[in-house]
């Protein structure tokens, strides 16, 4: 029933949107002259968006891909997706070629939705703003930042489990997860701390995260305009806190380095211009949702095949606990304890090939261009796919076995092992996300050993994968 409402709300919806796209739609499809891609663009205005969503919603997208990689071609096919004609290139050399071109034949898409979601205080879209977004985080992103929030992060995973995991016999795992990844983003973004003020966005900003990934029907009740009323609850909030921010700063109860909001409080563009508050509360929203939602997903997951894999359970238990060990009692996490996490790392490495929060993204095609001797016309849709190469057995032998061993020495080959994207719009927040997966490891696996209680839940993708009721546990303390 929740598949037949989908896919009855999808039409209706696109058909209303995209009526006048058709035109454009019969034109570029069949292009005269050109050699498009094969394939097959599906129905008039919703194309193939149907089975590509409800494929996730089966917990099997892979075979959107693998289907037609084996009908029409392994390296590229056409099909339709959200009204927009699409080439999806496949495997490592389409890959290569869409990370390597990036701001030259192609550049970052995303649906016109997004922008309603994060409207832009100086009109930009949101793909400029992505773009300056990406001149501000090295700073916050560099190696000597990035050691000094490793004590930060394990000071808020022991508060975390203290207050959600311990003395307790059962527990949601996905739920809990976007808790503390939410925590962590607030407290390294805006120095908040205080439990309460981080519950107090916690509602608006889950309604927020669920009308981005949400059909784009502007009406009320629908999760979309939730999305948007709940955007603009928590840019009130902080705005309020921007204003606070400055004040604090010019007396100098605030640190310029404190965080990531501080330095963008102090930044000046090429011309010598401070970014505007909302301006700034646009980027701050931005980052907090990037900040939280891909590492939640890998650390549900993480705790997924540990409960399924007692065998990888006791290596990664036996490797942190030497390192637990090997510290005074009191200590915290430092740079040093997270290199020598390589087991467990590779543990998380392998779960995030089988279930990588990225599943794919949209790029947009600048000018005409061939890939593989096909045709890709200006304005056509690019999409590349992570389980082309992830759950491919080209690439890595026996692709449904849990093998954390394929990371070892130099790893996967170049371009197939992508679950941070790649070339110039690799995920920067690539190694933030590492320190937080591998300092909640180490939390976890400190305290308890578990079980699910749900053997076989469903796996969805919506569009990052998740257990369909949350990954519920039974929790074993460790005796101490």
């Amino acid at each position: 029933m929740e598949l037949l409402f989908l896919s009855l709300l999808l039409l209706v919806v696109l058909f209303l949107s995209l009526s006048l796209r058709y035109l454009v739609y019969k034109h570029t499809s069949h292009a005269p002259g050109k050699k498009l891609p094969p394939g097959r663009m599906g129905l008039p205005f919703v194309g193939e968006s149907i089975e590509f969503f409800s494929l996730g919603r089966k917990g099997i997208p892979e075979k959107f891909f693998f289907d037609r990689m084996a009908k029409f071609s392994k390296e590229i096919f056409k099909t339709s997706l959200l009204g927009e004609n699409t080439a999806v290139v496949c495997g490592p050399n389409g890959n290569k070629f869409l990370f390597s071109n990036e701001n030259k034949l192609v550049t970052a898409w995303w649906p016109r939705s997004v922008d309603k979601i994060f409207p832009s205080s100086t009109q930009t879209s949101s793909k400029e703003e992505a773009k300056k977004m990406r001149k501000l985080l090295p700073q916050f992103l560099k190696p000597e930042a990035l050691h000094r929030y490793i004590g930060i992060m394990d000071t808020i995973a022991q508060r975390h489990f203290k207050a959600s995991w311990d003395d307790r016999d059962e527990v949601t795992v996905f739920p809990l997860a976007k808790r503390f990844t939410f925590w962590l983003a607030c407290r390294l973004f805006l120095s908040i701390e205080d439990p309460d003020h981080v519950a107090k966005f916690a509602d608006p900003f889950n309604a927020l995260a669920s009308g981005i990934i949400s059909i784009p029907i502007n009406l009320p009740g629908t999760p979309f305009n939730k999305g948007i009323k709940a955007s603009n609850e928590i840019r009130k909030e902080l705005l309020a806190i921007i204003k606070q921010r400055k004040i604090d700063l010019a007396e100098n109860r605030a640190s310029p380095t404190q965080d990531i909001l501080s330095h963008m409080l102090l930044y000046t563009d090429e011309d010598g211009q401070f970014m505007n508050e909302r301006d700034i509360a646009d980027k701050i929203l931005g980052l907090l949702i990037g900040g939280h939602d891909t590492a939640s997903a890998a650390i549900t997951f993480v705790m997924k095949y540990l409960a399924e894999l007692p065998e990888i359970y006791n290596e990664v238990y036996k490797e942190q606990m030497e390192i637990s060990k090997s510290k005074p009692p009191g200590e915290r996490l430092n740079w040093d304890d997270l290199q020598k996490m390589r087991y467990s790392w590779n543990v998380a490495s392998e779960v995030m090939r089988l279930a990588p929060p990225l599943q794919g993204a949209f790029r947009e095609a600048l000018m005409d261009f061939t890939f593989q001797g096909f045709s890709v016309p200006k304005g056509w849709k690019l999409y590349w796919a992570a389980n082309s190469t992830h759950r491919n057995p080209e690439y890595f032998p026996e692709p449904e076995k849990f093998d954390p061993s394929r990371f070892d020495g130099s790893g996967p080959a170049p371009y197939t092992y992508v679950p941070f994207g790649g070339g110039p719009r690799m995920c920067p927040g690539k190694e933030y996300a590492r320190l937080e997966i591998l300092v909640f490891m180490h939390n976890v696996v400190k305290r308890f050993k578990w079980d699910k209680i749900l053997p076989n839940e469903k796996i969805i993708v919506d569009p990052m994968p998740m257990p369909a009721q949350g990954l519920p546990i039974r929790l074993h303390a460790h005796k101490a």
